[in-house]
């Protein structure tokens, strides 16, 4: 047990703060072109005002953020200039946060690599003294070297440019920018290309503000669904409402989570929206977020007091749940939940929400309270050092969407009121196929290595050990057929030991008057004794197989 790790305690992950919810803008061609025209303009503004604080770097303060605001309140309007100058100051603090983790990122890359270039050519990785695995052959030490050498030049300039406060950002996006060089590659002609590109730079973003009509000025939404712009001053002549707004032909009504909007903008609290052009479908979409009132986080054991868990097991390819009750014995069958990664980023992300929903509603019929998930990190999995030239398994978890996929189960479970535990994801899936996977395979079931993951990942949650309950001891007094693995509860004193040893003849005889059964008068039946020996008598806990 020493080579072991130690675990995280299980927590129970705290809901959603904020909610989205999106509907289509059927728009006519009109609205469309006051849209774009506004968008563009706006897009104009907050590309200079980017440029500006990026300038400022770290001497920027209160006062520079007024200034600018000033200057685009007489080229917009003050809401439009809060809306983009805050807009900037999140996209600036996101490049610093990614110039942090891509910093850390370099500094591992680099220790990994010295590490293993220290050690001989072949020589095999020893855990127990932190020693890494050497390099197979003499020209990947080579490679390496050279790599190491360029990941040091990069480190210096990242630095540097932390140092500095000096970021890069690209609006638009700087993969798609470099698209622009290679459209035969991306598929694009330059025509498609430049409508792309115009439409991920437009601004159409406006922050609500509450006690506001319907919870924002600029862009507004009312009950019934109308949507009014508030254009900016040197776009006023494009108005067709007073004073300076443009209303849309288009009306949305927001089926997902409706009745909460609609409570929010007739309480006339702050509603956030956001205007986009999708141009490869060729639609309009509108997108309302607010805050919500973070709900209390239930204790841990009270999320599993009542109905057990769920414990699931996430894959490359699907879900593997299976309940189990409050005392970690599997019930009913296991369940699969399958989902398709390999197509685009809008299909990944249907196919995760669709296996989600099945989740969610097989724990509503297990009236179970509580969901327990692996708290899974691949930030560093992808490294070569990590994992070799296992190329493919590099892949696999590089497009594993552990992120994405733990949020929207938190957000998705905050509205059936199931509690999400996260747990230490550690030798799970190992200790799981070595305790379960074969006693609960039958002739009718096949029991594979996910499931029995899925079983560990539920008794770790439940405060239990993985290691199964196994049949009542042997029936002679030798310890030769192995360690006992009875399950007892936690709080139960010398629970892991081996049974005590009673003296007396090996053959059981004792005189008269003396032994175990010694005026025990249902030694005489013994079809209905309770027990040969009283010491070793199981739990009255039902067993797990």
């Amino acid at each position: 047990m020493g080579g072991l790790r130690k675990l995280a305690a299980s927590i129970v992950v705290p809901g959603p703060a904020g909610v989205a919810v999106r509907d289509r803008l059927r728009v006519s061609e009109s609205d469309a072109a006051v849209l774009a025209e506004v968008g563009v303009y706006l897009g104009s503004l907050a590309a200079a005002d980017l440029a500006e604080r990026s300038r400022k770097r770290l001497a920027h303060d209160a006062a520079s953020w007024a200034v600018r605001k000033r200057e685009l309140t007489g080229r917009s309007s003050a809401r439009w200039a809060g809306s983009i100058t805050k807009a900037t100051h999140d996209q600036w603090a996101l490049a610093r946060r990614g110039q942090a983790a891509h910093l850390a990122w370099l500094h591992r890359q680099i220790t990994a690599i010295e590490a293993r270039l220290a050690r001989p050519l072949g020589a095999k990785a020893d855990k127990r003294a932190g020693l890494a695995r050497g390099y197979a052959t003499r020209g990947e030490w080579h490679a390496k070297s050279r790599r190491l050498q360029t990941l040091k030049d990069r480190l210096t300039v990242v630095e540097a440019d932390r140092a500095a406060g000096r970021v890069h950002v690209v609006r638009g996006g700087k993969r798609f920018a470099n698209a622009r060089h290679h459209l035969a590659a991306a598929g694009l002609s330059e025509q498609t290309w430049r409508e792309r590109w115009r439409a991920e730079r437009m601004f159409l973003t406006a922050d609500g503000e509450s006690g506001k009509r319907f919870g924002n000025e600029t862009i507004r939404v009312t009950d019934t669904g109308q949507v009014s712009v508030k254009l900016p001053a040197p776009l006023a002549h494009l108005a067709n409402a007073p004073p300076g707004r443009y209303v849309l032909d288009a009306t949305v009504a927001f089926k997902h989570r409706g009745q909460e909007w609609l409570d929010r903008i007739t309480a006339n609290r702050a509603v956030a929206y956001r205007i986009h052009h999708d141009t490869v479908r060729g639609r309009w979409y509108i997108t309302a977020s607010w805050q919500r009132t973070a709900a209390p986080v239930l204790p841990l054991d009270a999320a599993l007091a009542r109905g057990g868990v769920v414990g699931v097991d996430m894959n490359d390819d699907h879900l593997a749940a299976w309940q189990l009750d409050v005392h970690g014995n599997p019930v009913g069958e296991p369940q699969r939940f399958f989902y398709d990664l390999t197509a685009t980023a809008e299909h990944r992300d249907a196919q995760i929400r669709h296996a989600l929903t099945r989740l969610l509603h097989f724990a509503r019929r297990c009236s179970a309270a509580a969901i327990a998930i692996e708290d899974l990190d691949f930030t560093d999995g992808t490294s070569r050092e990590k994992h070799g030239r296992n190329k493919r398994f590099r892949r696999l978890i590089s497009r594993f969407p552990t992120a994405k996929l733990r949020a929207r189960l938190v957000s998705m479970a905050a509205e059936q009121s199931v509690a999400i535990v996260a747990v230490d994801p550690a030798y799970t899936s190992r200790w799981g196929a070595q305790h379960w996977q074969k006693p609960l395979t039958t002739p009718r079931r096949k029991t594979s290595r996910h499931d029995a993951a899925s079983i560990a990942v539920g008794r770790r949650a439940l405060g239990h050990p993985i290691r199964r309950r196994t049949a009542p001891p042997h029936p002679d007094q030798s310890d030769r057929g192995g360690h006992r693995t009875a399950q007892a509860r936690p709080d139960t004193r010398r629970r892991e030991e081996t049974r005590p040893h009673i003296p007396g003849p090996r053959t059981r005889c004792a005189p008269p008057g003396r032994g175990a059964k010694a005026g025990d008068q249902g030694a005489q039946h013994r079809s209905g004794h309770p027990a040969e020996q009283q010491s070793w008598q199981q739990d009255s806990i039902p067993l797990s197989l």
